[in-house]
């Protein structure tokens, strides 16, 4: 990662610091943007995939598989911006499938990275569990409106901390000679 690129992803997480602080504060008046922000993360996430597809991945064995991702991706996307007039009750089932799932995904990871011998299991682990954890505290706290802003802004917060860790982490460098 070049300095400017460390740079970048350092102004981008303190700006998620700062959005995640407002949305804390002011929870009840959060949930609009919070439905906005996942609306906005799905479509650019679909809309990624299928440019991801038409530029390259057509020409690869299993490409097929990235333009059908990217397109439930954007339906996710628009399903999920037109959300904004019903209860909160939909964004966090949206939060906690996302926070489940990637969780329990990222601890198999580890694991098998632990398995290998990998030095770098530990912090993995730890972002698995936490995401663990928001996805429980999803399941106790959805009856409460107020709840769905701080758990997405603590959600927010602790990824823009792992911003910052990875951007300030060396990356290793491989020399073939």
């Amino acid at each position: 990662m070049t300095k400017l690129q460390r740079i970048k992803e350092i102004a981008i997480a303190l700006i998620m610091i700062l959005g995640a602080f407002v949305m804390m504060f002011y929870p009840k008046e959060s949930y609009p943007l919070i439905v906005i922000i996942l609306a906005f993360w799905f479509v650019a996430i679909g809309i990624g995939s299928i440019w991801y597809y038409f530029t390259m991945a057509r020409y690869m064995v299993g490409g097929r598989e990235s333009l059908f991702m990217g397109v439930i991706w954007f339906d996710f996307g628009v399903l999920t911006g037109s959300l904004t007039s019903v209860p909160h009750y939909y964004v966090l089932m949206y939060l906690i499938g996302i926070h489940g799932f990637s969780g329990v995904v990222r601890v198999l990871r580890t694991l098998e990275t632990k398995r290998t011998g990998s030095p770098n299991w530990k912090l993995k682990l730890v972002h698995g569990i936490i995401d663990i954890t928001m996805a429980f505290l999803c399941i106790v706290f959805i009856k409460q409106l107020n709840i769905t802003g701080i758990i997405f802004g603590i959600g927010v917060m602790y990824s823009a901390v792992m911003r910052i860790v990875t951007a300030c982490r060396r990356t290793a460098l491989i020399v073939i000679e």
